[in-house]
């Protein structure tokens, strides 16, 4: 179905605005177009220009083949504050989150405009961005989808605890896994996002289906369980698409220096260590931070930066995080620290990565997952201590930092000298490469011409445009 033309049928991308939920929906957008089918990717100026920005693993022409359309956002009532260290959740970004709300009349026109010259309209929209498409159902011949920017294994779950047990609706099969401890609630995300998230899911409803970021191969009983509780709704679709990341890096984008200085190390050798764009360590915690991985003798890349401001871009205005002096001279033999944005997809594609310290977003997750790189988790807040229990007791594609129990508290740096020997130097480290790298394989299969995932790509494609 490549290249066929479908110009007729136009889609609209409708992203959250934050880094992880914005490169999702972007890599969708050309997973799309490869189609021969319009993309329009709906956002504020500020946010599309970070997606385009950040977007790794495609060429330049792919991306031009997107339309963006840039919307302004009303002005903040007070500046974004700064990061506060002691909350793990990006709270700071709350008055962005709020405002996005704002896009439903641009969100709207755009679509009233699309309806005139289109003969169907399919509007992907991210499920914290509902209230903003609604009115996507007084279009004729318009539906939407709602994007599962997590794996259906936490969305599951996040729906089935807040179930009464009296009333749930059937009995897990017991040949499917269920973690002992699963985490939820307190301390994952603030009271005001919370609010955020159930004042959305209001305007659930009116979608013809979900769309998912992950794999049947990854955590398909899970897909299936998330069908199950949909009940009789058997209008609902559920398409499984992802990784929507390229699992390939064939995009002509500049090398960076980090990726010359991985050429020159041994394969399976080195840990990547990063956190993502919504989390800023504590001094104190870099400090133990630096020390485990140096007394580890592990060759490492890590990525210290601040979390993402209001406007990603002004983050390295208040300078960067300090490391204890002479730290980078000391460790230079075999390792590198990078204080600004890194290709992290080329990093995990690289032979010389054998394992990643992450925070667990499922951006990371899937692009590891993908890459057949396994995981030393230490997640930081809101889906992603459900995300790491999923790697590390259902996948078992990693070893855990910390219990999520313990997420206040300081993490040694002999915890993570520790951890770091687990996954890069031990028999049970192996095994977890071992895993790691066969799920890499098998999603790779999946997504290739003839796999289980292109064949549900190819259904989505012929379900959009029928």
């Amino acid at each position: 179905m490549e290249g066929q033309n479908n110009s007729q049928v136009a889609v609209v991308m409708v992203p959250f605005p934050a880094q992880g939920h914005l490169n999702q929906l972007l890599h969708l957008s050309h997973l799309v177009i490869s189609y021969g089918i319009p993309v329009h990717y709906a956002g504020s100026t500020m946010h599309n220009h970070q997606a385009k920005v950040r977007v790794q693993g495609w060429d330049t022409e792919s991306l031009t083949k997107i339309q963006f359309h840039d919307f302004q956002l009303p002005p903040y009532t007070s500046p974004p504050p700064k990061p506060d260290l002691s909350v793990p959740f990006p709270a700071h970004l709350q008055p962005l989150f709020d405002i996005s709300t704002h896009l439903r009349k641009p969100v709207s026109e755009l679509l009233e405009q699309l309806s005139a010259k289109c003969r169907r309209i399919i509007v992907v929209h991210d499920s914290l961005m509902a209230s903003v498409v609604q009115d996507v159902k007084f279009i004729p011949m318009a539906e939407s989808f709602r994007f599962v920017s997590i794996p259906a294994f936490s969305q599951f779950f996040s729906f089935w605890e807040a179930i009464p047990e009296s009333d749930k609706p059937f009995q897990i099969d017991p040949s499917i896994t269920i973690p002992r401890c699963i985490p939820f609630g307190e301390g994952m995300i603030t009271p005001e996002a919370s609010r955020l998230a159930a004042d959305q899911m209001k305007f659930w409803g009116f979608e013809s289906g979900r769309i998912y970021n992950t794999s049947r191969v990854i955590d398909g009983p899970y897909v299936e369980l998330l069908e199950k509780l949909s009940g009789n709704d058997s209008e609902t679709k559920h398409f499984v698409l992802g990784p929507f990341n390229p699992v390939e890096m064939t995009g002509s984008r500049k090398t960076h220096r980090c990726l010359e200085w991985l050429n020159e190390h041994e394969k399976g050798s080195v840990i990547y260590v990063s956190f993502g764009t919504t989390t800023s360590l504590t001094e104190e915690q870099i400090g133990e931070l630096a020390t485990g991985l140096e007394k580890s003798g592990q060759k490492f890349i890590w990525v210290l930066r601040n979390a993402d401001k209001g406007d990603a871009f002004d983050s390295a205005k208040d300078g960067y995080p300090k490391l204890l002096e002479g730290y980078e001279e000391r460790v230079k033999e075999r390792g590198i620290v990078i204080q600004e944005w890194a290709p992290q997809l080329g990093i995990l594609a690289h032979r010389s990565i054998g394992g990643f310290m992450s925070h667990c977003g499922w951006n990371s997750c899937i692009e590891s997952i993908s890459m057949g790189v396994p995981i030393a988790a230490w997640p930081m807040h809101s889906d992603q201590p459900t995300n790491a229990v999923f790697i590390t007791e259902v996948l078992r594609i990693g070893v855990m930092v910390r219990d999520w129990e313990d997420s206040g508290k300081l993490i040694s740096s002999a915890t993570i000298e520790n951890v770091i020997k687990t996954l890069m130097k031990t028999k049970e480290g192996e095994e977890m490469r071992k895993r790691a790298s066969e799920l890499g394989d098998d999603v790779r299969k999946s997504v290739a011409k003839g796999g289980a995932t292109s064949i549900e790509m190819d259904a989505f494609i012929a379900h959009i445009t029928r």
